[in-house]
């Protein structure tokens, strides 16, 4: 039975591959559909809707910025030369003779580092990977990167930096304070309200369990793919290069540790001082979380040319963020700025009970994340309707949020997207991995559809 799923998920693979194009290019897709939608369900004109996106085009530009320092910082960390180390000496705990142990360790590394952070965690378990199949060459290399990138459809809009609590959480958010049309909440939500609120706690708990035995049990006991030692020696991530020794005035002054220590103090000593003065849940937010991950890259380097480096790198796998963003606050201007959103809203809460609607808010989410491969601007195009509809039936804010987390997190399982650095990595092709993600996905999703029938609609 298990072979029969795997065969039928890489074969859907396939297809999805020959006929799925560029996110890019679903993007402007979307755009379409949002003017169309705004024009003939919202009654705007052509004109009006043109000006709606324009009007919106450049209001999420702090937002961009603010998640490709997130993107860029996570891979400064993970690019250290003590990170570097680090997965080098735990890919040699497990057993080589049991390749389960490989596939639990590259999942709950995976797992673990999502919930710290999304970038860090596709980045960190991307070069790990073949630290591991190096390690234990018994193992099937295809559930190992499955494993490996499980992180991101499990746990991590759960965690720590789950991009629509961060922005429900940070002052001046485009939700909170549009610059045009009305607000679409009318107060922040702290994360302790959100991100450790105790269901959203336990949530996380069970979804990791559920990835972990999903995997672990996937392991094949015959026509296991491994790769020889050639191979494995090719994708090994080059160790970070050791520093020159300067010659000149000019390259000890750049050579000089202290310049990462006194920037590292500027980041840290305001952050430490908001919390012990206006507490944990009202200074986490997205701001906080990027200080955090740069402090930590900058002490992890500690000269600064190899922390400059290592950013400069980390801007690459930034790019879409910063390209896509502004076609997103356009979709965002439209649903705002004419009545498309009112008129979504109200499809919502006719298709939708207030028992039912979490489930629907969860699938909806999970089924746009496949086209939309960014929670943060998706929610911002999401929330102008799915949450007053909620509010509508009665379901509070914060349930309609996490509904909207989970669903999407899961849905990016079975993303090529978010395989990419993964993938880029070890040099294979998505659809090699499929079949073992397409499982590893139905067990999330059913712990996921079960879990939007008991969450409460109310706190």
């Amino acid at each position: 039975m298990l072979d029969r799923l795997r065969d039928a998920g890489a074969s859907l693979s396939r297809v999805t591959e020959r006929w799925v194009p560029d996110a890019w290019v679903i993007l402007l897709s979307l755009t379409s559909v949002s003017l169309v939608l705004a024009i003939w369900a919202g009654g705007a004109t052509i004109q009006e809707a043109t000006l709606a996106w324009g009007d919106g085009v450049w209001t999420l530009l702090t937002l961009a910025m603010q998640f490709t320092i997130a993107m860029v910082a996570a891979h400064a960390c993970a690019a250290s030369p003590p990170v570097y180390r680090m997965l080098d000496r735990l890919a040699a705990v497990p057993n080589p003779t049991k390749p389960v142990q490989a596939v639990a360790l590259a999942a709950g590394f995976s797992m673990v580092a999502g919930y710290l952070n999304w970038a860090f965690g596709l980045v960190v378990s991307a070069l790990f990977v073949p630290f591991i199949l190096k390690r234990n060459p018994k193992a099937d290399v295809r559930l190992v990167i499955a494993a490996a990138y499980m992180g991101i459809g499990t746990v991590w809009q759960s965690g720590l930096s789950s991009s629509a609590p961060l922005i429900l959480a940070t002052p001046g958010n485009p939700l909170l304070e549009p610059g045009t049309g009305a607000p679409v909440v009318d107060r922040l939500y702290p994360v302790t309200e959100t991100l450790f609120n105790p269901f959203n706690i336990g949530y996380a708990l069970v979804m990791l369990v559920t990835g972990l035995v999903a995997a672990m049990s996937l392991h094949p006991r015959k026509d296991v793919v491994t790769l020889t030692a050639a191979e494995i020696e090719e994708i090994l991530p080059e160790p970070p290069t050791p520093p020159a020794t300067p010659t000149t005035p000019a390259e000890r002054i750049d050579a000089f540790r202290g310049w990462t220590i006194f920037a590292a103090l500027l980041f840290a000593y305001p952050l430490g001082h908001s919390i012990a003065t206006r507490g944990f849940g009202a200074s986490w937010t997205i701001n906080a979380y990027n200080t955090v991950f740069l402090v930590l890259a900058l002490l992890l380097h500690g000269r600064p040319m190899s922390f400059l480096k290592s950013c400069r790198d980390g801007v690459g796998a930034a790019w879409g963020i910063i390209i896509q963003f502004p076609f997103y606050a356009g979709i965002f201007g439209v649903i705002q700025n004419t009545d498309l959103g009112g008129w979504l809203g109200e499809r919502f809460a006719e298709v939708a009970t207030t028992r039912l609607y979490p489930l629907v808010v969860y699938v909806y989410s999970g089924i746009m994340s496949l086209f939309i491969p960014s929670a943060g601007s998706k929610w911002m195009i999401e929330a102008p309707y799915i949450v007053p509809a909620g509010e509508q039936l009665d379901v509070s804010v914060i349930t309609t949020l996490l509904a909207y987390a989970y669903g999407d997190s899961a849905f990016n399982l079975i993303h090529p997207f978010w395989a990419l650095p993964i993938l880029a990595v070890t040099r294979r092709r998505f659809g090699e991995i499929f079949g073992y993600a397409f499982l590893i996905w139905l067990a999330c999703v059913a712990v996921g559809i079960t879990t939007m029938l008991v969450i409460p609609t109310s706190w």
